[in-house]
């Protein structure tokens, strides 16, 4: 098949069948291909267009008709690296020397440990210092399944390598497969009264208005708030004060504003309930109890905000033995086959992960749309809705296309790729690369520049 056969493939993949009318058509444009095993750059161009199509329905409800929509391939490939140019300084590193993939007597394993507490467990199960090679020394005398059990047991984050048949035949490897792309769920509750478009809509910020509470962290949810803020959303991101990412933190903040509020307490679970009651959307990618456990499930939420449009994120999948089991792409990864593939693709002798971190980049995409198509239906019927996501089902939607056969690489960046507006970070200056989808009359932008966790009060622009 070739590449644009793939493109309309993954399209129709991602198609809702509630859809109408039809999505609006997609222009492609740009060259070329990330060098992979898999169809990554056209995932990337069909997730990109997924999430610009929904905004076009949107707009035609709000506006009465659906804009042009185009996407260029090549700068969808580059954002699904990083957009951010940094001018003058660099980020802080985004892996933790413990992370990283490891020889095990029988196999491979890849551990996860960039969060203090994921790290801490796998060091007690291997007993060795927080050093690389130390860890090194400590895994190769371990059988790869047992491994990876006894730090999934003590609530670290690792996946041994497996083929792609072994995955399909794992009771997890195929709960995922017969799960929808999108699950949606109809809300309880009737949104009381909204206009057709928010009141500070317009046709060139046709998100401008809503209000998008964001509980999501690295990296498919943060992708897909940073979307909406690009069409004026106002969105907040809330972090307890132990969460930390700082390699990721300017690259996917931008357009937000980033507060400090800790649902484990009473008093923030007080003030976010407060905050959800004014929020349209919710975004949020927890462990699929977190938010039972603190007395906030799905009916509570629709209760607080009747009408809210609740999108969610999970790793491995909603069914299955793994379902809540904690899951990063790279995880991911190595446990449905990708990584053995890629080995396999290019003669390597140690794991070939995919070029980028297409599941979490395509599922933030993805995200994105079931916003905007849960926000379409709010304004044709009224009610809210829940929609359900997994890097490992976006996984299946990859895996079901070949890689095009002879394709061209990309062309290297540029200075014409960048968009010209310095942006006054609060590291230092920087530059974004232009947006990888064009959607006919409303410019993607953001109102502020990226800015640390926890850095604004946990209170609507409007101050409540």
């Amino acid at each position: 098949m070739d590449s644009a056969s793939t493109i309309a493939a993954f399209l129709a993949a991602c198609a809702f069948e509630d859809d109408r009318p039809e999505a609006p058509h997609l222009e492609v444009g740009g060259m070329g291909s990330l060098p992979s095993a898999f169809a990554v750059t056209e995932l990337a161009t069909a997730a990109v267009g997924v999430a610009a199509q929904a905004l076009a329905q949107y707009m035609r409800l709000g506006f009465g008709r659906p804009p042009a929509v185009r996407v260029d391939r090549r700068l969808a490939s580059f954002w699904f690296a990083s957009s951010l140019r940094p001018q003058g300084w660099s980020p802080p590193d985004a892996r933790d020397a413990v992370t990283g993939d490891y020889a095990c007597r029988d196999g491979w394993i890849r551990l996860h440990a960039n969060m203090p507490p994921h790290r801490a467990a796998e060091l007690a199960v291997l007993g060795a210092a927080p050093e690389h090679d130390a860890v090194a020394r400590a895994v190769a005398g371990w059988d790869v399944q047992e491994l990876e059990a006894a730090i999934v047991a003590a609530g670290g984050c690792a996946a041994m390598m497996r083929t792609r048949e072994a995955w399909a035949a794992h009771p997890q490897g195929a709960a995922v497969a017969a799960e929808p792309l999108f699950q949606v769920i109809p809300g309880a509750g009737q949104a009381p009264g909204e206009p057709p478009a928010a009141a500070q809509a317009t046709a060139d910020r046709p998100l401008a208005g809503l209000k998008v509470l964001d509980l999501t962290r690295v990296l498919a949810g943060p992708v897909s708030t940073r979307f909406l803020a690009g069409y004026g959303a106002q969105v907040l991101r809330l972090d307890a004060s132990f969460w930390v990412e700082p390699g990721m933190v300017p690259e996917v903040t931008l357009g937000k504003r980033c507060a400090l509020l800790d649902l484990k307490d009473e008093a923030g679970r007080r003030q976010f309930a407060a905050l959800l009651a004014q929020a349209d959307v919710l975004v949020h990618g927890w462990r699929p109890d977190a938010l039972e456990r603190l007395g906030l499930g799905a009916e509570r939420r629709q209760q607080i905000r009747p009408g809210l449009v609740d999108v969610c994120l999970d790793a491995y999948g909603w069914t299955g033995p793994w379902r809540g089991r904690r899951g990063f792409d790279s995880l991911v990864q190595m446990s449905n086959g990708f990584a053995h593939a890629g080995m396999l693709h290019y003669g390597r002798e140690r794991p070939t992960p995919l070029p980028v971190q297409a599941l979490d980049q395509a599922t933030g995409y993805l995200m994105a749309a079931a916003v905007l198509r849960g926000l379409a239906r709010r304004l044709e019927h009224g009610a809210g809705s829940m929609t359900r996501l997994s890097l490992a089902r976006t996984a299946v939607l990859l895996n079901s296309q070949s890689a095009p056969s002879a394709a061209q690489d990309l062309e290297p960046e540029t200075a014409a790729d960048l968009a010209p507006a310095i942006e006054r970070t609060e590291w230092g200056s920087a530059r974004r690369l232009r947006p990888p989808c064009e959607v006919e009359g409303a410019p993607m932008r953001w109102d502020l520049p990226a800015s640390p966790l926890r850095s604004a009060p946990p209170l609507w622009q409007d101050g409540k």
